[in-house]
């Protein structure tokens, strides 16, 4: 179990569905000495996060201010890939500093996506045409889905951690 300042940490980052919280970035982003996120902030108040080159207990849970970062970067990249010119590379992925930023930039990215989508046909469904990232050569269709199933997981994954941190006392 992570110790206390962990917990505190993460918990800065959890609520980010509530409009009147706000936090700092020094509060929010992840923190290598730690033991189970992986962030190095940069002095725009971003966060280009470094992934673990495995996914062991060891590693312990990765943080919320991660699992956010998470999202972001394969929305981005997905976006990119399928709808634009295919130039995102995952250093490049960056989180905003506080969570109002977080909150924003989500929602930019559910409403981009949610437009984006929603102007395809079947036909474009079907074709794997726009299937650049995270895989290729499947129906766009397969990406779609795939989406929706991150989504899921990532919003599960940080419930759980906020759960985790309210069980702490």
């Amino acid at each position: 179990m992570p110790g206390e300042a962990a917990w505190a940490a993460a918990a800065s980052c959890a609520p980010l569905g509530r409009s009147a919280f706000r936090t700092s970035f020094e509060q929010c982003r992840c923190r290598q000495r730690m033991g189970y996120c992986y962030s190095a902030p940069n002095n725009e108040h971003t966060c280009p996060i470094p992934s673990p080159t495995s996914e062991g207990y060891d590693l312990g849970p990765p943080s919320i201010a991660w699992l956010v970062w998470h999202i972001g970067f394969w929305w981005s990249m997905t976006i990119n890939h399928s709808f634009e010119d295919s130039t995102l590379v995952r250093e490049a992925a960056t989180c905003p500093g506080d969570a109002g930023e977080i909150r924003t930039w989500l929602q930019a990215l559910n409403t981009r996506w949610r437009a984006l989508v929603s102007n395809l046909d079947e036909q474009a469904l079907r074709s794997p045409e726009r299937t650049k990232w995270p895989f290729q050569d499947q129906p766009f269709g397969d990406v779609v889905a795939w989406v929706n199933i991150e989504l899921t997981k990532n919003a599960s994954e940080l419930g759980y951690a906020r759960f985790l941190y309210a069980t702490q006392g």
